[in-house]
C-alpha cells in the first residue's frame, strides 16, 4: 500500500464535513431505535441523545468505511451501533460511580432511580445488538459481543481496585484498553469490513484507532484534574472523589513520600476534598510532573496512530484520521 501523505492537518470542522450528512443520518437511525413500547425507555433514549456528545465512535466507523470504498447504509447502521454501546456504558458506569452529573446535565440515575437506569442500559445494549444482527454478518456480531464482554470485565476490575492506591501503570493500561481503546479500535474495523476491506487492512486500522483510544483516555484523566467544571461537563477531580487512581496520580504517587500517602489515601476514604482540598492533590501532582508525564504517553500512541494511517494512500479522508489525533489530544473536554 502506498504511503500516503497525512502531514497535512484538518480542523474539527473540516473533519466532520467529510461525513456531515452520513452523521446526520445516524442521529436520525439512532432517534427511531430508541423508540421503545416502554415509555421511560424511550424518554431516556432521547434524553441521552439530547445531552450530545462528540460522536466521535461513529465518526471513526464512517471515516475508516470512506477511507476503505464506501459501507453505505451499513456504515450508518453500525455508527448507531456504536453510538449506542457507547451511551449504555455511560448509564451503567454513572449507576455504578454514584454520579451526579453527565455532559452537563443530570445523570439518567439521578432523573430516574438506578433500577429503571440500568434497565434502561440493558435495553440499549440488546437494541444495539438488534440492530448489527441485521448486517448478517458473524465476524462483524463477533467484534461487538467481544469488546462489549471486554468493557464489562474492565469495570469489574475498576470495581475490584476501588479506593486502591496500589495500582500500576501496567494495571491502568490493563483497564484503560478494555474499558476505552477496545471499542475505538472497533468502529475503525467495522467501517472498514462495511467498506469491503481485506483482514490486513480491518487490522491495520483496527491498530491506528486502538491507539487513538488510549491517547484519548490519557487526556481524559488530565482534564479530570485540569479542566473547568462547566467545559468538562461534571465535576473536576471526580475520579479520585469516586475512588479510581489514574494514571497523573500513579506516577505522583511512585516518589511521594509517606505524608502524601496519607493525604492521596485521606480523599479515598472520604470521598470528598473536605479534610484535604483538591489543591494539594493537584500540587502534588504538579510536583512529581504527573501531568506533563501522562501527556507525553499520550503523544507516543498519537504518533503511533499517525505512522499507521500514512501508510494508506493519501485522501481528505486518510488526512481526518490523521486529524483525529490531534482532536483527541488537544480537546479541552
Amino acid at each position: 500500500m502506498e504511503s500516503g501523505n497525512a502531514g497535512v492537518s484538518m480542523t474539527a470542522r473540516e473533519m466532520v464535513g467529510l461525513v456531515e450528512a452520513e452523521l446526520r443520518q445516524v442521529e436520525r437511525e439512532i432517534s427511531l431505535e430508541w423508540i421503545a413500547s416502554v415509555d421511560a425507555i424511550t424518554t431516556i433514549g432521547l434524553y441521552l441523545q439530547a445531552s450530545g456528545g462528540k460522536r466521535l465512535r461513529p465518526m471513526l466507523v464512517l471515516l475508516a468505511s470512506k477511507l476503505i470504498g464506501d459501507g453505505g447504509e451499513s456504515a450508518i447502521r453500525l455508527g448507531a451501533v456504536v453510538e449506542m454501546i457507547h451511551s449504555a456504558t455511560l448509564v451503567h458506569d454513572d449507576i455504578i460511580d454514584d454520579a451526579r452529573t453527565r455532559r452537563g446535565r443530570p445523570s439518567t440515575n439521578i432523573q430516574w432511580g438506578n433500577h429503571t437506569s440500568v434497565l434502561a442500559g440493558d435495553w440499549l445494549y440488546m437494541q444495539a445488538f438488534q440492530i448489527a444482527l441485521r448486517e448478517r454478518n458473524f465476524h462483524i456480531l463477533d467484534l461487538l459481543i467481544g469488546v462489549t464482554q471486554t468493557m464489562v470485565e474492565g469495570e469489574l476490575m475498576q470495581l475490584q481496585r476501588i479506593g486502591s492506591m496500589e495500582v500500576t501503570e501496567a494495571d491502568y493500561m490493563d483497564l484503560t484498553e478494555r474499558k476505552t481503546a477496545g471499542l475505538f479500535s472497533t468502529c475503525a474495523r467495522l467501517g472498514a469490513i462495511v467498506a469491503g476491506a481485506d483482514a490486513a487492512t480491518e487490522d491495520k486500522l483496527g491498530e491506528y484507532a486502538w491507539n487513538v483510544g488510549m491517547a484519548f483516555q490519557l487526556i481524559d484523566d488530565i482534564l479530570d484534574f485540569t479542566a473547568h467544571e462547566n467545559v468538562l461537563g461534571k465535576p473536576v477531580g471526580n475520579d479520585l472523589w469516586e475512588g479510581k487512581v489514574t494514571l497523573p496520580l500513579i506516577y505522583a504517587l511512585e516518589e511521594a513520600g509517606p505524608e502524601e500517602r496519607r493525604m492521596v489515601a485521606t480523599v479515598l476514604e472520604d470521598r470528598n476534598y473536605e479534610r484535604v482540598p483538591f489543591t494539594s492533590i493537584l500540587e502534588l501532582i504538579g510536583q512529581r510532573r504527573g501531568v506533563e508525564r501522562v501527556r507525553e504517553r499520550a503523544r507516543l500512541f498519537t504518533e503511533k496512530a499517525r505512522a499507521l494511517i500514512g501508510e494508506f494512500p493519501e485522501s481528505p479522508y486518510q488526512r481526518a484520521l490523521y486529524s483525529v489525533t490531534e482532536l483527541v489530544t488537544d480537546r479541552d473536554h
